[in-house]
């Protein structure tokens, strides 16, 4: 599923992104790709991509190679063909969030604005939403794929986070 969040600045949606890679840590969400677009004060959009593709193609080719190369008996040479295959593909390939998308999306930001593109396989939204409430205040949902059932239970879980982080803070 996609859910992209809109921030004030690049910096938060970073943040958020950097917090995200925690919580998978601990088995609440499973991301697939999350990406920050940033609409720079020039008017330039920019993807800061979490994966580097090349380096992943790169470790996968290299284990395949190794696996191809222990069965014909010369794994180091399996290993290399295979990482620079790998390398290869990974550099080509455009694995998870449209880059297309992102951009266009990137466009409609405010210039200083950033967005946060997830790409999520699977989440726990109402725990991941509780680790997060410090951003609420910040954070507006742009576009998701969810069912429309599904969003509105994701606006609202949002906007609760908002109202309680917004009493936090006046307390």
């Amino acid at each position: 599923m996609l859910v992209v969040v809109g921030f004030p600045t690049v910096e938060e949606a970073e943040e958020v992104r950097r917090e995200l890679v925690d919580i998978q840590k601990e088995q609440l969400i499973s991301l697939e790709d999350a990406v920050v677009v940033e609409h720079d004060s020039e008017g330039k959009v920019h993807l800061r991509q979490s994966l580097n593709l090349t380096a992943a193609g790169a470790l996968g080719g290299g284990f395949w190679g190794s696996l191809v190369g222990l069965l014909f008996l010369n794994p180091l040479l399996g290993a290399a063909v295979g990482a620079g295959i790998g390398a290869a593909s990974g550099s080509l390939s455009d694995i998870g969030i449209n880059d297309g998308f992102m951009r266009e999306l990137g466009e409609t930001l405010q210039p200083g604005s950033a967005a946060l593109c997830l790409l999520l396989r699977d989440s726990t939204p109402d725990r991941v939403i509780e680790r997060l409430r410090r951003h609420a205040p910040n954070a507006r949902l742009l576009r998701t794929s969810l069912s429309h059932t599904d969003e509105d239970r994701l606006r609202v879980m949002l906007e609760k986070a908002r109202r309680e982080a917004e009493a936090l803070r006046l307390s």
